[in-house]
C-alpha cells in the first residue's frame, strides 16, 4: 500500500510541476498547450486510484498464496516430525545434491540414473553443527576387519561434551547390500549408544555411483588391479567429503584400521585453536598417507573438485601434494623454495595422534607394515588426584598392575577374570563429600577387558541416611548390602555420574560385580571428585 501511495504522490507532483511550468512559460510557435489540462489530471488521478486498488487486491491474493504455502510447510513439518529420519534424509539429500553439477562434469555416467549420487543412510540421527567430523571409509576385506576396533578406539576416552561435538561418518564403500547391511548391524550391535545418540552415522553409495573401471589406463607401472583400487579409493574419499562438508567446522580423514591416541580430540581442539587465524590448507595428525589429515570443511569443495578432476590419474596423497604445489609454488623458484612454501600450508602436529595397525590392505594380497614413528608409545591410563583412602579387592591383580598404582594415577589396574560377588573397595581415610565419580574400564589396546554387570555403590557415613534409603525415602538411590547404596553402574565399560547431595558424606565407595565374566578386567581411570 505504501509503495502505491508513494507512486501516486510522485506522479501527481510531477504533473503539478508540469502545470505550473505550462502556466508560467509563454507559448512558443508550434508548441501545443492543452487547454483542458485539469481535466486530464483528474483522469490520470482516477486511473492511478484504480491501479492502487488493483495493487491492493493483488497484495491480498499474494498474502493468500503465502498463507497456503505456510500451511503446506506446516503440514509437511507435522507429517515428518513423526518420521524425523525421513526428514533428515531429505535435507541431507538437498545439501548433498547441491554440489552435483560439478561432480557430473567428472563422473558423467551419473547422469544415467537420477539417484546415482544419493547417499543411502543406514544409521544416524542427522547430526550437524559439530566442531569435528571424522570420516572413516571401509571396504570388504579378504582377511581381517578392523572397523569396530577402530571405532572403539575413537570413542574410548571421549568426554560427554566431546561426544556431543563430534560426528563419526562410516562410509561403507561397497554396493553389495548384504555386506553393507552386515556392517551396519555390527556397528549397531557393538556401539548402540553411539548410534542412538547420533555420534556415529553409517552410509553407503548408490549401486550406480561407481563407473566402469575396466577401461582405466595403466600408469606409473601400476597393474590394472592397482589402478582400479586407487581410482575407486579416490572416489570413496570424494563421496565421503561430499557428505561431510555441511556437518561441521573441521573434517578429519581417517581409515578403518587405525588406533587413536588417548586424548586425541582435546589435542586436535587445542592445536586448531592455536592456528585458527593462520593460513594453511590442512593440518597433519599422522604422517602416513591420507590418515589424520584435517581440513576446514569450507575448503572441501575445492579439494574435492581437484581430486575428482584427476581421480583416474594419481593416488590421493599425490593429488594432495599437487594441490599444495599449485597453491604455493613459484615455477621460477627452486625446489627448496617450493618445499618451504608448501610447509606453510601443511602443518604437522607431533606426536602423531593416529597409528596404522592393519596388516592386510584393502588391496587384495597386499601386506603393509606401515607404522608412524611419530606416534610414540600409547598411554594406557589416565591419572587423577584422588582423596586419601585404603584399598582392597577380591580380584587378583596381574604382575605390577595393582589397584594402588591405578588409584594414585601411576598405572592401570589389571585383574584376572571377575566372578559374581567380586568387588573393589575404596575406604576413605575420613568421610568425604563426594560430588561425582568416573571409573573407566578397558583401554585402547585391550578394549574388551571391561566391567560388565557391575554397580558403583556408596556407603553414607550417617546411619540415618542409610535408613532413609532403605525406607525408600530417597529417590536417588537403591539399597544394596552392608549399608551400601547403589549410585550408578557400568555402561559400555564406563561408570560416570554425580552423587546426590542427600547422601551427605560417604565413608567408602565400592564396585560390585553381579555376574561372571569371560575376560580379565582393566581399570584405566579412577576419579573420585570431592
Amino acid at each position: 500500500m505504501r509503495v502505491w501511495h508513494g507512486k501516486l504522490v510522485f506522479v501527481l507532483g510531477f504533473f503539478g510541476c508540469a502545470l505550473m511550468l505550462t502556466s508560467w512559460r509563454a507559448p512558443q510557435p508550434g508548441f501545443y498547450v492543452p487547454v483542458n489540462l485539469p481535466l486530464q489530471l483528474n483522469l490520470v488521478y482516477s486511473r492511478l486510484i484504480r491501479a492502487e486498488q488493483q495493487g491492493e487486491a493483488l497484495s491480498q491474493e499474494l498474502l493468500k498464496v503465502l498463507g497456503q504455502l505456510q500451511n503446506r510447510r506446516n503440514a509437511l513439518f507435522n507429517l515428518t516430525s513423526s518420521n524425523s529420519s525421513a526428514l533428515w534424509q531429505e535435507r541431507t539429500l538437498r545439501r548433498f545434491l547441491s554440489t552435483q553439477p560439478n561432480v557430473l562434469l567428472y563422473l558423467p555416467h551419473l547422469k544415467e540414473h537420477k539417484d546415482s549420487l544419493n547417499p543411502i543412510v543406514h544409521l544416524g540421527q542427522g547430526r550437524t553443527g559439530v566442531s569435528l567430523v571424522l570420516g572413516v571409509p571401509t571396504v570388504q576385506r579378504q582377511k581381517q576387519s578392523y572397523l569396530v576396533n577402530t571405532l572403539q578406539s575413537l570413542l574410548y576416552d571421549l568426554s560427554t561434551a566431546e561426544r556431543k561435538d563430534i560426528v563419526i561418518i562410516v562410509f561403507v564403500a561397497e554396493t553389495n547390500a548384504t555386506f553393507v547391511n552386515a556392517v551396519a548391524q555390527s556397528i549397531q550391535d557393538n556401539l548402540p549408544d553411539a548410534v542412538s545418540s547420533g555420534l556415529i552415522e553409517v552410509i553407503s553409495p548408490s549401486p550406480y555411483f561407481y563407473p566402469d573401471f575396466s577401461a582405466l589406463r595403466e600408469t606409473f607401472g601400476d597393474s590394472k588391479e592397482r589402478v582400479r583400487w586407487r581410482t575407486k579409493q579416490n572416489l570413496d574419499y570424494s563421496f565421503l567429503m561430499l557428505y561431510a562438508q555441511n556437518k561441521g567446522t573441521y573434517y578429519v580423514q581417517l581409515e578403518d584400521d587405525i588406533v587413536a591416541k588417548q586424548g586425541y580430540s582435546e589435542s586436535i581442539k587445542t592445536y586448531t585453536g592455536n592456528v585458527v587465524a593462520e593460513e594453511w590448507l590442512y593440518l597433519e595428525f599422522s604422517q602416513l598417507g591420507f590418515i589424520g589429515k584435517l581440513f576446514r570443511t569450507s575448503d572441501l569443495p575445492m579439494i574435492l573438485e581437484f581430486i575428482l578432476m584427476f581421480h583416474k590419474d594419481k593416488p590421493i596423497d599425490w593429488l594432495l601434494d599437487h594441490i599444495l604445489w599449485v597453491k604455493a609454488c613459484n615455477p621460477e623458484k627452486d625446489l627448496k623454495h617450493c618445499n618451504n612454501e608448501k610447509a606453510r600450508l601443511k602443518r604437522t602436529h607431533k606426536p602423531s595422534l593416529f597409528q596404522h595397525v592393519g596388516l592386510h590392505s584393502s588391496l587384495p594380497g597386499k601386506i603393509q607394515n606401515l607404522k608412524d614413528k611419530e606416534f610414540g608409545k600409547q598411554v594406557l591410563f589416565k591419572g587423577h588426584p584422588n582423596p586419601s583412602a585404603t584399598l582392597s579387592s577380591s580380584l587378583k591383580h596381574y604382575q605390577v598392575y595393582t589397584l594402588e598404582r591405578a588409584y594414585s594415577g601411576e598405572d592401570f589396574f589389571w585383574g584376572l577374570t571377575p566372578k559374581k560377588g567380586d568387588y573393589i573397595l575404596i575406604t576413605f581415610t575420613k568421610p568425604e563429600a563426594v560430588k561425582g565419580y568416573l571409573f573407566r574400564s578397558g583401554s585402547i589396546e585391550t578394549n574388551g577387558d571391561k566391567f560388565y554387570n557391575t554397580t558403583v555403590e556408596g556407603l553414607p557415613s550417617d546411619s540415618s541416611v542409610i535408613e532413609s534409603v532403605e525406607r525408600g525415602e530417597l529417590p536417588c538411590c537403591k539399597p544394596s548390602t552392608d549399608g551400601f547404596v547403589v549410585i550408578g553402574s557400568f555402561k559400555n565399560g564406563i561408570a560416570e555420574g554425580d552423587v546426590d547431595g542427600a547422601l551427605q558424606k560417604l565413608s567408602a565407595i565400592r564396585l560390585m560385580v553381579y555376574s561372571d565374566s569371560d575376560v580379565w578386567v582393566l581399570l584405566s581411570e579412577i576419579f573420585i571428585k570431592v
